[in-house]
């Protein structure tokens, strides 16, 4: 199979299933090392990786100025993903969700700046405002992809209702939520036949559950101090215990199939069709990703492989419960 360029849905928009998420390399997982990253995101470039994804929150700014580093001389290699919809002051200072038309257009000069480029290619609304009309919201975005700061235009965990708004405004082009073996909710909440339905494209963030997944993470040591996991429920007490055990099902199948579970996992999500954008910060772990491109199932072990993982199984909520406030707008 190995990493290749598919359309997302129907929007023209091209870009390879494998990803990469780049969060990691300047926020939220602890310590950082620019030199690495920029390694990272070289080799994830002579593997046949061109889909990149960042955001204004990350960091704040930090990450959007890294990846202004890594495009430097060579912007047409990368289809570069942004996000808006989280206020942030120009300090950094955190303000809360924001879709108000006045917001995403001030956001989007600001990254173009850190980004040093003329357009974004992927934009984003990250969270849903429940304050400000998805329709408004919208009609920004068809404003910027107008005027060509944009081309094309993303939402980040919306309900299928909000996916319907935001399209009749403008051809929504992917919709990012996370999924994985540990978190399958969109294929019961009617999120995927809605895109599947609209021609969007489908974008898998945290196809590895956060790492839990890999079978490199058994207790909280080896979490570092400052890694935002530590306060989210699946990492928690009983909740960590109950889903290592599920993490020791998938080994199991790993094994017999002759790679890690962090490959199974992934190669799970792209035998779907999806794109995912899986995040690390290092080349050790984003060569095993690249090699997971490889990994094809048959129908009978992509059945046996969700069969050791029920959906029901899986102990404790993906974000914190302010976090989930903001889920499927």
């Amino acid at each position: 199979m190995g990493i290749k360029i598919i359309e997302l849905g129907s929007s023209g928009m091209k870009a390879s299933n494998l990803g990469l998420g780049c969060m990691g390399m300047s926020a939220f997982y602890g310590e950082t090392d620019e030199k690495e990253s920029l390694a990272a995101i070289d080799l994830a470039l002579e593997k046949g990786i061109n889909f990149f994804d960042t955001a204004e929150i990350y960091g704040p700014f930090k990450n959007e100025i890294l990846l202004a580093k890594a495009m430097k001389g060579r912007r047409d290699k990368f289809m570069l993903a942004t996000k808006t919809g989280i206020e942030v002051k120009d300090d950094g200072t955190f303000v809360g969700v924001n879709g108000r038309p006045e917001y995403i257009k001030k956001a989007v000069d600001r990254s173009l700046k850190h980004l040093e480029t003329d357009h974004i290619d992927l934009y984003y609304i990250h969270r849903i405002d429940p304050n400000t009309p998805i329709e408004e919201s919208a009609g920004a975005m068809a404003e910027l992809v107008k005027s060509g700061k944009i081309r094309y235009f993303g939402l980040s965990e919306a309900s299928p209702a909000t996916i319907r708004k935001a399209n009749s405004v403008h051809p929504v082009t992917a919709l990012q939520t996370e999924y994985s073996l540990f978190e399958r909710s969109v294929e019961d909440n009617g999120i995927l036949d809605t895109v599947n339905e609209l021609g969007i494209g489908f974008v898998a963030y945290s196809p590895l559950g956060r790492g839990l997944i890999s079978g490199k993470i058994s207790s909280m040591e080896d979490l570092a101090a400052d890694d935002w996991r530590r306060s989210n429920p699946r990492f928690q007490g009983e909740n960590f215990e109950n889903n290592l055990k599920l993490v020791s099902e998938i080994n199991k199948i790993a094994e017999l199939k002759k790679v890690t579970p962090a490959q199974l996992a992934l190669a799970w999500v792209l035998n779907k069709g999806f794109a995912a954008i899986p995040g690390t910060k290092r080349r050790t772990y984003l060569q095993e990703n690249i090699d997971a491109a490889d990994i094809e199932f048959s129908d009978d072990e992509m059945k046996d492989l969700e069969s050791v993982v029920p959906k029901d199984k899986v102990h404790g909520s993906r974000y914190p419960e302010s976090g989930m406030t903001l889920l499927n707008g």
